[in-house]
């Protein structure tokens, strides 16, 4: 009976390190775990990128007066504390005067002062018909940044169609970066003869 209540003692031992040695392992398993999903968190990427001018000389600006057949030179610099994406320009009329403003401070942002109105020469006021034969101007165009990149030059040309109607346009920036954030800027552009 000895022998028993020994073996049984042995099995319970061995049972209690068996136990023990799981719920070691486990724990340490999920400490792991934690660790990495810690560190998942602190690298997941919260900020959007940013459109800037600084240094550089950017274009188009506010208020900006082009001509059917022009070029626009555009320019401006993507940065983002991890990685860009992509970019997307879309240009639009804004003969009804809506806003995409996107800065608390612009006053005379999209429409206002910058209206083609305040632009339009005197001396075809009594013709009804300039913009017959016209089209209004609509561009949209994705560009890639490449991979890696935390900061980014923009430097494309547009041409605007030698038919554009003439008027108020609205050019709009987007960009996002690889985590999926995105930034808007609206900048109010001039199309007149």
């Amino acid at each position: 009976m000895e022998h028993k209540d020994t073996k049984t003692q042995s099995m319970k031992k061995r049972n209690l390190r068996v136990a023990l040695l799981t719920i070691l392992v486990t724990l340490m398993f999920g400490v792991t775990f934690a660790a990495c999903s810690n560190d998942d968190d602190d690298n997941k990427d919260m900020t959007p990128p940013t459109i800037t001018d600084r240094g550089i000389t950017a274009n188009p600006v506010n208020c900006q007066v082009y001509h059917p057949g022009d070029t626009i030179f555009f320019r401006y610099l993507f940065e983002d504390n991890q990685e860009l994406g992509s970019y997307n320009i879309e240009v639009h009329g804004n003969f009804d005067h809506h806003s995409h403003s996107t800065e608390a401070d612009d006053h005379d942002h999209e429409g206002g002062e910058c209206s083609h109105d305040a632009h339009h020469h005197d001396e075809d006021e009594d013709d009804d018909d300039d913009d017959e034969g016209t089209t209004p101007w609509i561009f949209n165009q994705d560009y890639q940044i490449p991979a890696g990149m935390q900061s980014f030059s923009a430097a494309t040309d547009i041409v605007i169609p030698a038919n554009a109607t003439h008027g108020d346009y609205h050019f709009m920036i987007r960009l996002t970066d690889q985590a999926g954030w995105q930034q808007l800027k609206a900048v109010a552009i001039i199309i007149e003869e």
